[in-house]
């Protein structure tokens, strides 16, 4: 991929940017008291450290498994946000969009990210369709 084109260049900031964004909230949340929370504390921590490494990383180059990566980060919160409002996470449990705003951000943040690495992969394909030779269907192919 050409990383060095605007829409690209834009899309990798993008989503450097909704990934740290989730990362910061993470860690806010893990020093204002998750950290007491038995195994929740420690999955926040993950979840802050892997989305800041992740993020950086993006700065630098923006390769499919890095894009996969923010992908695997913001659906693994989003999974944790809902099984921690309906059936409870290793025992853990909240109400609606409590901690106010935090949890509202997450969910924005998140949800970015993920319809991020979806425009993304969208702009590849067109960006693939484009540059590949077309085959005219009359004629034989070379075998």
């Amino acid at each position: 991929m050409n990383t060095r084109s605007l829409p690209a260049l834009a899309l990798r900031l993008v989503l450097a940017t909704t990934l740290a964004a989730s990362g910061y909230i993470h860690a806010q949340l893990y020093i204002d008291g998750y950290r007491f929370i038995h195994v929740i504390g420690t999955l926040f921590l993950l979840q802050a450290g892997a989305a800041f490494a992740v993020a950086a990383l993006l700065l630098l180059a923006a390769p499919l498994l890095l894009r996969m990566a923010a992908a695997a980060i913001a659906i693994g919160a989003l999974a944790g946000f809902a099984t921690s409002r309906t059936i409870g996470l290793f025992g853990f449990t909240e109400r609606g969009l409590q901690p106010a705003p935090q949890a509202l951000l997450s969910l924005i943040a998140e949800t970015l990210t993920l319809l991020t690495v979806v425009a993304w992969q969208a702009f590849e394909v067109r960006r693939h369709r484009r540059t590949r030779p077309h085959h005219d269907k009359n004629q034989p192919s070379a075998a």
